[in-house]
């Protein structure tokens, strides 16, 4: 009897730890197999998650050194690691449970450039901290809140995050903010890494399907190498081993720099929600709860209170991981825990980490640019799961149409007659207007709007 209690228990264990568990939320998968998967989403976001801290540190009143600069780099990676785990594996309250993968906001490039332009780096240190520990404990109350952002609001600022990512992936295929852009290399480069992707998606088998991305990445790569678009020597500069530094910055607090902080932190929440929401329903086919909103919040504003105990600027969800999570539907929380593991080793190594930021844009920009086209399809897909009501599409249609309109590049002038720290927040942020927009029209317009058929006498 006891022989057939072990022998069951055995079988119990070896089912529990199984590839086909990273098409769910628990469970184990062999950590051979779940590697290349949770790498597959580093490598998806670590430019990205880098690149913010280089246009902040640029525009400082005080110009960082080529060293501060570099630690702010290494401390990055460290504290995306760190806010994914605590997202995945909650602390408390604060940590949603949910396949999320953090990292640097581009969200706060825009006042987070003018803060260091006009008070210093430390002020972006100090309006961080307080704007965490703010949006943190608004993520907590967010049973008190919640009921404003309705499920057609949600569907929204989903599908406005979806088309405000698709310059970002257009950037990358033509090769970043670099002065090659558009060039022939970078166009050859990303479109052959787009193909690898797409082949691998139609000819591989099994799990191996949901590998695409890495795939396009390898195969990227190593064209980029032989094309002489990668610095293999900057590999091995930085050393060995190296710890991340607490507090670089001695950090200071102005009343200006931290009330912009705090509005873009609430655009920061918005943009949180929509990915969560987009995760959930397209990774796991059900409405987001109450709590895991609450929880992701609280990992998104005090999580960035730790990146700014490590003077980076906020970290926040990662919508291109959004996406991958939607084309692969790889949510597997200990599968995506490699991953994080990957980012926290990568600010302790440098090796690691160079490695990784040497990935050229272009090969990012093949393997992404149809991950952020499954975003806007999913906020479309939740704009139909609410009904089309009269109501409903009216509150799309409009947020979309204003908040796409206003801030395209050739109509930014629109904004011309705001204050400034409007202008900051809204001018270029599709995401920021549809949130507030919808938010209002879902507030004041009446709840039955459908058209009733008159009765034929």
């Amino acid at each position: 009897m006891g022989k057939t209690a072990k022998t069951a228990k055995t079988a119990g264990n070896a089912a529990d730890c199984s590839i086909n568990n990273i098409y769910r939320l628990e469970g184990r998968v062999p950590i051979g197999k779940a590697i290349p998967f949770g790498l597959q989403h580093i490598l998806a976001m670590f430019v990205s998650n880098l690149a913010p801290i280089t246009i902040i540190a640029g525009a400082s009143k005080t110009p960082l050194t080529p060293a501060q600069l570099g630690m702010l780099l290494q401390n990055a990676m460290f504290v995306a690691g760190i806010a994914t785990m605590i997202q995945l594996y909650p602390i408390w309250r604060i940590g949603s449970k949910l396949p999320v993968v953090m990292g640097v906001s581009f969200t706060f490039v825009t006042v987070l450039s003018t803060i260091s332009a006009n008070y210093g780096y430390p002020a972006v240190v100090g309006a961080v901290l307080v704007g965490g520990l703010f949006e943190g404990t608004l993520g907590l109350m967010a049973k008190y809140w919640r009921k404003i952002i309705t499920p057609i609001v949600a569907a929204s600022v989903v599908t406005a995050i979806g088309f405000s990512l698709f310059t970002v992936g257009a950037r990358s295929f033509g090769g970043g903010y670099n002065d090659d852009f558009g060039s022939a290399q970078n166009l050859i480069l990303g479109t052959v890494t787009l193909a690898a992707c797409l082949l691998w998606n139609i000819f591989a088998k099994g799990y191996l399907k949901q590998l695409s991305v890495l795939a396009g990445l390898v195969v990227g790569y190593i064209l980029a190498i032989t094309m002489g678009k990668v610095d293999l020597s900057m590999i091995m500069s930085g050393g060995i081993i190296s710890l991340p530094h607490l507090m670089p910055f001695k950090p200071e607090f102005y009343p200006g720099a931290i009330i912009s902080a705090c509005i873009i932190f609430l655009v920061s929440a918005a943009e949180t929600i929509g990915d969560t929401s987009a995760l959930v329903a397209g990774g796991l086919n059900r409405k987001i709860t109450g709590e895991e909103i609450s929880g992701s919040l609280g990992c998104d504003g005090y999580g960035s209170v730790i990146s700014g105990l490590f003077g980076c600027p906020p970290v926040t969800s990662f919508s291109q991981n959004v996406g991958l999570v939607n084309m692969t539907k790889v949510v597997n929380r200990f599968t995506i825990m490699t991953g994080a593991a990957c980012m926290i080793l990568a600010g302790l190594l440098p090796p690691v980490g160079n490695f990784f930021a040497s990935l050229p844009d272009a090969v990012l920009g093949g393997c992404t640019i149809m991950m952020f086209g499954t975003i806007l399809t999913s906020g479309i897909q939740m704009v139909a799961d609410c009904g089309f009501s009269q109501r409903n599409i009216t509150i799309a249609a409009l947020s979309l149409s204003i908040g796409i309109g206003f801030t395209t590049a050739s109509e930014v002038g629109i904004w011309d007659i705001f204050p400034p720290m409007i202008q900051s927040v809204f001018s270029a942020n599709v995401v920021a207007v549809v949130f507030v927009v919808s938010i209002i029209l879902s507030l004041i317009l009446p709840k039955d709007m459908d058209v009733k058929k008159i009765d034929q006498q």
